[in-house]
């Protein structure tokens, strides 16, 4: 039975957890990715995977930044999706929402929590931490540690020669067309997806499972999604940058947008960071991200990432990452952010089990909804996954908060 957060009761769970400082356990590491895509509930590990897992901390902006508080906005009580009516209430309820933000012209209009979510909860990425991989790999260009993402991966991470990534462009890779052959079935336990996540829950080196993958198709003709791209732009990071996803994100991202509160990135057994999924933020902080891109890499006056960098990365530029190729999931393909169809120029990051960054540039909003959908992954398609859906009804809401 899901209950509503309790916050005595985290204050004793920490107590104890602080008394006891117990390492993360591999029992309860392989016990968590066992769970994944099985329809078990998930609402009680993720708010704290950094006690499960090894991970590398992001501390707080010595000068955090929160956003102001707005008008309150009432959430649209319907949407519209495929043709048919749906209830608010009742998609956050049944794909387990821990936290709802709406942030409309930089202003706080509309927070909300339940089950184990709270404003001081870290939340699982999953693929929502890609885009803040793009984001580091912008500024690593920026500071000249990346001459061009037209360049090989592996003029800087050599290690990856003989790979599926041997020559292949870093834009290939930033747009998952690597050309890398992959299967991202989550309710298929055979899966490449899901082998990634046994390496990572038993600690071993997500970089050297990143050089086992081989080619299938030449680079950048073909869209595929692939979490292990993701990974081998972490790998990257680490190689150009000289220090942790972790100490790169405190510099370029916690500490210039103001973060409220520290955030842990979980790692494999060496110290690498999972980069395909495994940050551990609060729902504001998540805001932040998708605050900074829907202001075009500015923040409070300030141009923090170039505006061409922003808009390259959330503008499909080639035919097999446009928008509306696949019926079932018509979703274009930027620099490891989402776009969907429609001329309001939209982007959104996005997580298995629903999470989101969904960012509206027209309407000045941006929306972050953090979830634990207990059904996620047991259907190859979004019957399960109610991403579309999930979308139409951001639409709403942002509409509801411009009108």
């Amino acid at each position: 039975m899901k209950t509503r957060f309790n916050p005595s009761w985290l204050c004793c769970a920490i107590v104890v957890l602080i008394g006891c400082a117990a390492p993360p356990q591999p029992d309860a590491r392989m016990d968590f990715v066992g769970s994944l895509f099985s329809g078990a509930e998930q609402y009680e590990n993720f708010n704290r995977l950094a006690e499960v897992f090894p991970s590398n901390r992001i501390s707080a902006s010595a000068e955090p930044k929160p956003f102001p508080a707005g008008d309150p906005l009432q959430l649209p009580a319907s949407y519209t999706h495929a043709g048919s009516a749906g209830d608010t209430q009742a998609l956050l309820r049944e794909t387990d929402t821990a936290a709802l933000l709406v942030i409309h012209e930089g202003k706080l209009r509309y927070e909300s929590y339940w089950l184990t979510g709270g404003v001081d909860v870290n939340w699982m990425s999953m693929s929502v931490g890609k885009s803040f991989v793009s984001a580091l790999v912008g500024f690593a260009v920026q500071d000249g540690l990346i001459t061009s993402i037209e360049e090989p991966i592996t003029r800087y991470v050599p290690e990856l020669a003989g790979s599926a990534y041997d020559g292949v462009r870093i834009k290939d890779i930033l747009q998952m067309s690597s050309g890398a052959r992959w299967n991202e079935d989550y309710s298929n336990p055979d899966s490449d997806i899901n082998r990634y996540i046994q390496v990572f829950g038993s600690g071993a080196s997500l970089n050297d499972f990143t050089a086992t993958l081989v080619r299938e198709r030449e680079p950048g003709t073909y869209n595929y999604y692939n979490s292990t791209d993701t990974q081998a732009l972490g790998w990257l990071l680490r190689s150009v940058v000289g220090k942790s996803l972790a100490d790169y994100a405190q510099e370029k991202l916690w500490e210039p947008l103001g973060m409220e509160h520290d955030a842990y990135w979980i790692s494999d057994d060496s110290g690498m960071e999972m980069a395909a999924g495994g940050l551990q933020v609060t729902a504001r902080d998540y805001a932040k991200l998708g605050e900074l891109y829907r202001n075009g890499g500015a923040w409070h006056g300030r141009q923090l990432l170039p505006q061409a960098w922003v808009r390259a990365s959330v503008t499909p530029d080639a035919p097999h990452v446009m928008p509306g190729l696949d019926p079932a999931y018509p979703l274009g393909y930027g620099y490891q952010w989402w776009v969907p169809p429609g001329e309001d120029g939209e982007f959104s990051a996005i997580g298995v089990y629903n999470q989101f960054i969904f960012v509206d540039p027209s309407r000045d909003v941006v929306i972050v909804k953090l979830s634990a959908n207990s059904l996620y992954g047991t259907t190859p398609d979004d019957s399960s996954w109610r991403e579309l859906e999930t979308i139409s009804m951001f639409r709403a809401i942002a509409r509801a908060a411009d009108g």
